[in-house]
């Protein structure tokens, strides 16, 4: 029996040296990169109102600076019953934003970096895979496209996809800096 535990616990100790090292896949993104990415991100730290249809203000999102400035955490309607958050972070040199649905799946959605657009500086993220998408659940967020309009307002335009990977339905939030 001794031999028996013995030779278990070696094939137990190889396994776990194996199953560490395998499957382990690394992404270096270069330091300008991830500077200039992660610092436009961080800068909408603080609390965001959402402009209403008629102008008015209401709840918004709250983004924090987390994980040693590595990620940027956006909560989606802050205590509400339908909260969602979102985190941000770098990739190699790619932008992922994982999106934690009120829906209850995680749509993981890439950006390539930052391009110009009429409005300002934009982000799009393209969905990459979607975790916990379960039978029964009729859509996940298939794209986000995060505009920096200005120095105190941001737009998101999200498309959700239906079960079958078609666009569903559009939204657009827009939302000043909270002061």
């Amino acid at each position: 029996m001794p031999r028996l535990l013995a030779a278990l616990s070696v094939v137990s100790v190889s396994c776990l040296v194996g199953c560490q090292s395998a499957g382990v896949h690394h992404v270096h993104a270069t330091p300008e990169v991830s500077a200039e990415s992660m610092a436009s991100l961080a800068s909408l730290e603080g609390e965001w109102e959402m402009v209403q249809d008629d102008g008015t203000l209401g709840e918004g999102s709250v983004f924090a600076v987390t994980a040693g400035g590595s990620a940027v955490r956006e909560i989606m309607f802050p205590g509400n019953e339908y909260e969602m958050t979102n985190l941000y972070h770098m990739d190699g040199d790619a932008i992922v934003c994982t999106h934690y649905c009120a829906a209850g799946n995680q749509p993981r959605m890439v950006a390539e970096g930052i391009e110009q657009t009429d409005t300002g500086p934009s982000m799009h993220f393209k969905v990459d895979s979607v975790s916990n998408f379960a039978e029964g659940q009729d859509h996940y967020m298939g794209w986000l496209r995060l505009t920096f309009v200005d120095a105190d307002t941001i737009r998101q335009d999200w498309v959700s996809f239906d079960e079958n990977g078609n666009e569903a339905n559009t939204m657009t939030f827009t939302m000043k800096r909270k002061s």
